[in-house]
Formats: structure tokens, sequence, C-alpha cells
């Protein structure tokens, strides 16, 4: 076997030194906030590289999405060499088996690597991985850290976020516990820090955003991504303004449950991580968010004896479709709904432009409990259009991926909750927004 040194023909530019040198040491969890073209998947691969000959193990790089991974990292050629960048990190030496069908290479050390996506946490577990990165972790589904990280804790693995900012969400709330968190390494580079990417280049790009975007939002982009601002709004999103208005006005906090009114659900109906389930009360003229389930389980039966157990007995707002019957048993999802003493309601029909206009109307009159709907929440900011690379314009339709669960089960709770019967009011006050 031809002797290789690791990293191969390659080297950490000054900036990434720090950042290098925590994960030589064994750090176990980082967190790097990196500019645009700061070499971050290309640091995290030569590293996997060297780890995969450390341990013998599974190592997963892992995408937003799926089909991103084959452009983003599978085929992604360094513009620098000419080179794909795993055939870089990875030389032909250290292969034993590639397999480019399913993106998975075996070392001769015997460990291996695959690429896999975010979009569909269920997937991931399996062979249990001793080392993971997640690339634009960002704008990936943050319930896939929530079934990877007992493992990763039982394998004694580690993990490395990598991304630019997508607006105020997972990673800025990440950041700020992961910076005072002695077990983690956590760091923002700035263009201005690295030298990596010249002002004259980033005036080019903020023109180019400029013509495509307009002035406010390629501003925001270059904020975003050169110099690592989360306040911007995600571009396309839907609700970005107006979950941000609920942040400002601090309706975004300790929500209670008032004991005297039904606790009401709406539902995305799915199997596994795509079910989504909003519960909620009306109180004193507002529409309170008390809890958000999404991914506990597989099973519309199982749900609803969740529900049943955290005493949610209100109605249940469900769409139109849960009235056809299911391939297999013939019966309907209400059915079974009504089977386990849950009280289905149909929301009207619609079409999504006119629920998208009632969730923009109804937000403003909604309180979220922010420990726990921090999912359903991360769902509604980053719900967006689906972006068109050809055409550089967005489409009329939403882009599909973890988030657009959450973001329904909420449209139909605006397009039905005032159709959903209610007691009389409880003697309760409206909550403040100094309330925290």
């Amino acid at each position: 076997m031809t002797e290789l040194l690791l990293p191969h023909k390659w080297e950490p530019r000054p900036y990434q030194l720090p950042a290098w040198y925590a994960l030589e040491r064994g750090v176990k969890r980082s967190l790097l906030v990196w500019h645009r073209r700061a070499g971050k998947d290309d640091l995290i691969l030569h590293r996997t590289a060297i780890a995969a000959h450390e341990r013998v193990a599974n190592y997963w790089h892992c995408l937003p999405r799926y089909e991103q991974a084959r452009k983003a990292i599978w085929e992604a050629i360094n513009p620098h060499t000419g080179k794909r960048r795993i055939d870089e990190a990875f030389p032909a030496p250290l292969r034993r088996r590639i397999d480019n069908s399913s993106m998975v290479i075996e070392f001769q050390s015997g460990s291996i690597w695959r690429v896999v996506g975010s979009d569909n946490p269920d997937s991931l577990v399996g062979a249990p991985p001793a080392g993971i990165a997640f690339s634009e972790w960002a704008i990936c589904n943050p319930s896939a850290w929530a079934y990877l990280a007992p493992i990763l804790a039982e394998n004694n693995g580690w993990a490395t976020f990598i991304t630019t900012p997508r607006g105020r969400n997972h990673v800025k709330t990440m950041y700020g516990m992961a910076k005072g968190n002695p077990e983690w390494f956590a760091q923002i580079l700035r263009a201005a820090d690295t030298g990596a990417v010249s002002q004259q280049t980033i005036e080019e790009q903020r023109l180019e955003y400029h013509s495509i975007y307009g002035v406010d939002e390629g501003d925001a982009l270059i904020e975003q991504g050169y110099n690592c601002s989360f306040e911007g709004a995600i571009l396309g999103a839907y609700y970005g303004r107006e979950m941000l208005r609920a942040d400002q006005e601090k309706r975004i906090g300790i929500v209670p449950i008032e004991p005297s009114v039904p606790v009401n659900t709406a539902w995305d109906l799915g199997k596994g991580d795509h079910m989504a389930i909003w519960c909620w009360q009306i109180v004193a003229g507002q529409i309170r968010l008390v809890d958000y389930l999404q991914g506990q389980t597989s099973f519309i039966p199982d749900y609803c004896d969740l529900l049943n157990d955290r005493g949610y007995h209100g109605e249940d707002i469900v769409p139109h479709d849960a009235k056809a019957p299911e391939l297999g048993s013939g019966r309907t999802r209400i059915e079974t709904m009504f089977s386990k003493k849950r009280r289905p309601v149909l929301c009207p029909d619609h079409r999504v432009d006119d629920g998208v206009n009632a969730v923009r109307l109804t937000l403003p009159r909604c309180w979220f409990n922010e420990t726990k709907t921090t999912a359903g929440c991360e769902a509604l900011r980053q719900y967006s259009k689906e972006w068109d690379d050809d055409r550089k314009v967005f489409k009329s339709t939403p882009l599909h991926n973890w988030a657009s669960h959450g973001a329904d089960a909420f449209r139909y709770l605006a397009m039905g909750w005032q159709q959903v019967e209610q007691p009389a009011p409880p003697v309760a006050k409206p909550l403040l927004n100094d309330v925290r």
C-alpha cells in the first residue's frame, strides 16, 4: 500500500489554524460560522481523512437535502486546482471502494465515509457514525442533531457544524450556547477577519445581488454571507418579517397553559418526522402556541396517545384529505383519530396562497412558548419559496423541505382556528410584551 502524508498536499490557511488545532487536539463539538468561500468544507474533509485513519468507524458529511450532496460535495470542483474536492481530501490510494450512486467511500483502513441529508432524520438512524460534519447547518433540519446527538455521545464521537448565517435561527442559539462552553470550539469569521475575499470582489457580488434580488435583499445577503450577520431575514422566506416582529415584540417567551381552556391542535399529517402538530389555546383574544410535536413517533395513534397523556383535549384541525381512506386498512385518518377519543375538524379547503395570507394575518396575534415550540418557530422562519436557478427568480411554489411540515400545520391552524368551538372566555389576563 502506498504511504501518504495526511492531510494530502494541503495545509490550513492561517485563519483556519485555531479551528484545525482544536480538531487535532480532539474537541468533540465545534461550530464554525465562517463567511462564504472561507474553505469550511475543505478543512472538514481533510480533517475527516485523518480521523478515518485514526479510528476505524463510519463518518458522515451531512447536507441540508440529500439531492444537494452530489453537486455541493460529491461532484464539487476546487476552482483553484480543477480537481474534485473529495479526490483531493481522499486520494485514490486511500480507497478500497467507491460507490458513485450512493456517494460512499470505503477506505483501506476499513473506515467508511458517506454523504447524507438532514431532510429525513429517520433515514439517518442506522450504522452509528463516529464523526459528522453538518455542512450549511443554518438550513439543515435541526431535528437531525436531536436524533444523532445521543448516538455520538454513546460512541464518544465528534460533530462539527459549518455554516454561514441564515437569519436568527438555531445557529445563533447554538453559538450563544457554544461560545461559553469549554467543551466546544465556536468561532465567527467575517471576510474582514480572514482577507480571503477582497472587498472589491464583495462589492462586485453586491451589485450582482442587487440586480437579481433588489437593493435591500441584496445587501442582506452580503451581510449574511460575508459579514456573518444573523439579523437579515432568510431570502424568500414567507414569514420572515412576521417572525422577526414576534421576536422584537417579545411574543416568543414564557407562555403558560391556561388550565380552564382546552388545548386545541392543528396537524400536518404524515409519518415519522413528516408529522407536525401545533398545540394552541385562545386566551384573552390571544392565540397562544403552547406546544409543538414533530418526529416523536411514527403513527397517528401514537400521537393521539401523546396528546391525550398531556391533557390536550380540544379540537384537532386536520387537512381536507384526512377523510380519504388509507391504503391497506381502508380506514380514514379521521376515523383513526375518533377511535383514540380525538375530535378532528376538517380545515376548509383552500389554495396555498390563501393559506399563506391567512398565516400572515394570524401571526401578529400569536404568542409562542419559547421552550416547547422552538422547532416549530424554526420551521416558520425557514419556510421559503423555491428558487429557480436557471431563471434567477423565486418560483410561486414553496420549497418542500423539513420546514414545510411545521409551516403547513400552522397554515391549517390559520385557516381553521375561527371555526373551532371555544368555551366561555376565562377570567385571564392577556400576556404582556415584557413577559419573559
